[in-house]
């Protein structure tokens, strides 16, 4: 953070002499940002700026405003990925809230950290407990709730709903497919797990569309460690195809050599979902994509003249062909049939 301050003092505008040049003003400013990710208006005047500097400050890029009111470094923002530009916006539109609320639904989910798939960082969702109605606004929808000590936690500075709570929100607002990636993610993460998820969900029948939880929230497997698996999950059960055993783990001589993705021992099968980060976020220092692969292979290999299974090789185009993808898997059932 100090070095995007030292790159601020150095777009510092002339005109702002009086108002802004004491080194004391922007430290104020920085441990402020370090604190909540933003500073606001008042904490700019508090350090000495003005109203007329403020806007001159936005106005030639040196402060981005991330909503009214409250704003970052541009060349902070400017190294922000859009889940941290987004994370910047929840915490512009807590610090305005004018009601007891907690972040809620997708917001919560991006502060726990957790994998979800295709949904939108759009809106910040605040759930509000005042018995008030929610309401919307330009970039933020707030969501009428009551809540249980259980379902508020702490993170990264805030209250935010937690991880069943938060799961429970999603698949309320989403399709099972969707859902299940978020609950999936969650269950694996530690933040919930499907028992927790059952017995809060028997709380909450009378809430709208979570009728359909009876039938997903027995589906959840926190052994799925990344959204592809679970998507492959999802098409075997829409396709009729046996369920798959996530990480399934094979030993030699009772030593552990390899967990795969999904697995069907039953028809002596495997499936390894082979998404970018196997390959551009490699597992071992200093080695290679090239490496990986080919560490990949070695590994297919010895798992194959172990247990004699076929191995179905799975990447994020497949995800968008789910009919073509189950007849690959048919197929490799009917080979090792025969």
């Amino acid at each position: 953070m100090a070095a995007v301050f030292s790159t601020v003092q150095t777009f510092r505008l002339q005109e702002a002499a009086g108002a802004g040049n004491d080194r004391h003003m922007d430290e104020q400013l920085e441990a402020l940002c370090a604190l909540h990710g933003i500073f606001t208006r008042k904490d700019a005047l508090a350090a000495g700026y003005n109203d007329r500097t403020i806007r001159r400050m936005v106005s030639r890029g040196v402060w981005h405003r991330v909503r009214r009111g409250a704003y970052v470094p541009m060349p902070l923002w400017e190294q922000l990925d859009d889940v941290g530009r987004y994370r910047r916006v929840i915490r512009a539109v807590v610090l305005n809230a004018r009601t007891p609320v907690a972040v809620s639904h997708i917001s919560a989910l991006v502060e726990l950290g957790t994998p979800y798939w295709d949904l939108p960082l759009n809106a910040v969702h605040l759930t509000r407990f005042d018995d008030r109605a929610g309401r919307r606004e330009a970039g933020v929808i707030q969501h009428r709730g009551k809540a249980y000590v259980d379902d508020l936690t702490i993170r990264n500075g805030l209250l935010i709903t937690s991880g069943t709570r938060t799961g429970l929100d999603i698949a309320a607002m989403t399709d099972s497919e969707h859902a299940l990636v978020v609950l999936d993610g969650l269950a694996h993460a530690g933040e919930t797990s499907v028992e927790s998820l059952i017995q809060r969900n028997e709380t909450m029948t009378w809430w709208p569309d979570t009728l359909k939880n009876v039938v997903l929230l027995p589906r959840v497997d926190g052994r799925s460690e990344s959204i592809g698996e679970t998507r492959v999950r999802n098409f075997c059960e829409a396709f009729g195809l046996p369920a798959p055993v996530p990480q399934y783990e094979v030993y030699q001589g009772g030593i552990l050599v390899a967990k795969l993705d999904l697995a069907w021992p039953e028809h002596k099968v495997w499936l390894e979902f082979d998404g970018k980060v196997k390959y551009e976020d490699p597992w071992r220092e200093g080695e290679s994509a090239s490496d990986v692969v080919v560490r990949e292979k070695k590994r297919e290999d010895l798992v194959r003249r172990i247990t004699g299974w076929i191995c179905i090789r799975v990447t994020w185009a497949d995800l968008y062909e789910p009919a073509r993808l189950v007849a690959k898997i048919r197929q490799a059932f009917a080979d090792q049939a025969a």
